[in-house]
């Protein structure tokens, strides 16, 4: 299972990017031109926060699965000290946890708000503020937190 978890856990990250970004650049656009606020608008916020909870689910399952974790879990005082590890089993998924409620108040929020500009701004600067958590926290192949591929496959 843990295989293709990590598999649908890697193809998601790019689902939760591409969305996040769209979102935010349209957001941004809508914003800075006054733009109603449509129910396309409306169903790009809403997907954006979909696939990025979807993506947090995969990993909350993933987390408690990895073996990585759980030699975290049994030898916590000397995985600590080794931040591989440590990135892996607090800083990846705490980050990770804390971007998804960004993205959930600001989803919320905006969904509330009493004009179109304001749907726009509170859309914006809550998913800008997700992906820039979520980009500090994905492995990326030239992190120096914490390095994996692009893609991970079976």
């Amino acid at each position: 299972m843990y295989p293709y978890l990590l598999f649908f856990h890697s193809v998601f990250r790019w689902l939760v990017l591409i969305s996040l970004c769209y979102a935010v650049i349209s957001g941004l656009l809508g914003w800075l031109r006054n733009r109603h606020y449509s129910g396309n608008d409306n169903r790009i916020r809403h997907i954006t926060a979909t696939i990025s909870h979807i993506q947090l689910t995969i990993g909350y399952v993933l987390y408690f699965e990895s073996p990585i974790i759980a030699y975290f879990r049994s030898n916590y005082d000397e995985a600590i000290k080794q931040f591989d590890l440590k990135f892996f089993g607090l800083v990846h998924i705490a980050l990770m946890t804390v971007a998804i409620f960004v993205i959930t108040i600001g989803s919320s929020m905006a969904k509330r708000q009493a004009n179109d500009q304001a749907k726009f701004r509170t859309m914006t600067l809550f998913f800008a503020i997700a992906l820039l958590i979520i980009f500090v926290s994905i492995p990326w192949p030239f992190s120096p937190l914490a390095n994996r591929p692009y893609y991970r496959s079976f």
